[in-house]
């Protein structure tokens, strides 16, 4: 196979360059801002450990920095663009700094969010700079749509990082934490500076890891049911979990007797809890409206309605089209506290 040129990666005039001809202005409603230096893409490439036969799916591409790094080491790429401009301009980017490697590249011009399926092969890895703005409810739809991902490196805000890689007992540890856990092991790897972008983000980034377990979460309940529970237990996060389940079971009394049948103490709180422990209290549980226990419900692992926000411990809302809620996420996500 022959390797590709030498200066077929973006550096920072080729980035300026290809914007300028294309009329593109990074915009923070997006959540745009690209990659300017070619050793931190590689190094992300590294890092993400791929191989040669991977497939790998790549959310927000933008000009094709991280991409054209990832035709250098893996078998094909796909990746999905939510932007009319960069996504017609993409495929003739890569034709013409990788032209060996073109077959190789597929682009789905579309709203990560409304992805469901990808042209050929199924991915087995993620790796992606992902649009701060809607990073977490991007990296929860993309794990539970393709199962066959079984490795994922993304880079996100760096407060975000921690808070998907956080463990029980950390103050920042919350529903991104353990949503991310129910699919993943996850963990931090590595930082990245402000000045390999373009524009310059206010805000440090950070690499995540996931590794796909290699066992599901052992339960009888279903994602969607854990997930309500996960949903409620930090939507109040300062009350112990019998008063914060208490909506959710229909009764305090109700989410007394849950918590003590999964063998949780009631006076415990969510930031305390493991995922595979909601997924216990969700098993004994009996949803306000519902008339059975999550265990004996039936599996609908799949019928979740929405992917939902994820960024912040505040109740989860249903999503709507990315256009519609991106500046307000924007502004939710310069709020954040750890």
């Amino acid at each position: 196979m022959s390797s590709p040129l030498p200066d077929a990666l973006l550096g920072p005039a080729d980035i300026r360059e290809l914007a300028a001809a294309l009329g593109v202005r990074p915009t923070k409603q997006r959540g745009q801002n690209f990659v300017i230096d070619a050793n931190t893409v590689r190094r992300i490439v590294r890092t993400a450990g791929v191989r040669p036969d991977d497939v790998v799916v790549e959310v927000g591409p933008g000009l094709g920095s991280l991409t054209l790094a990832l035709l250098e080491a893996v078998g094909r790429v796909t990746a999905v663009e939510i932007d009319d401009v960069l996504a017609a301009a993409l495929p003739a980017t890569i034709a013409a700094r990788m032209p060996e490697r073109a077959d190789r590249f597929a682009l789905v011009h579309s709203d990560a969010m409304a992805v469901g399926a990808l042209p050929g092969p199924a991915p087995t890895a993620l790796v992606a700079n992902l649009p701060y703005n809607v990073a977490v409810p991007v990296l929860l739809h993309m794990l539970e749509t393709f199962p066959s991902i079984e490795r994922t490196l993304v880079m996100v805000q760096s407060e975000v990082a921690d808070r998907l890689a956080a463990a029980p007992g950390s103050k920042v540890y919350g529903v991104p934490s353990v949503k991310a856990n129910w699919y993943a092991e996850v963990k931090r790897a590595g930082a990245i500076g402000r000045t390999v972008f373009w524009p310059a983000p206010n805000v440090d980034s950070g690499l995540v890891s996931l590794v796909r377990r290699a066992e599901p979460v052992r339960t009888t309940a279903s994602r969607t049911q854990v997930f309500a529970v996960v949903d409620a237990a930090f939507a109040q996060r300062r009350k112990t979990l019998r008063a914060a389940l208490a909506g959710w079971a229909g009764s305090a009394a109700a989410a007394e007797a849950a918590l003590v049948a999964a063998g949780v103490p009631p006076q415990a709180r969510g930031e305390s809890l493991t995922v595979e422990e909601f997924a216990r209290i969700a098993e004994h549980g009996t949803p306000a409206g519902h008339g059975t226990p999550a265990g004996h419900a039936e599996q609908a692992g799949h019928a979740e309605p929405a992917v939902r926000d994820g960024h912040t411990d505040q109740p989860d809302r249903p999503r709507q089209h990315q256009d519609q809620q991106q500046h307000r996420q924007q502004s939710e996500y310069k709020e954040t506290a750890p």
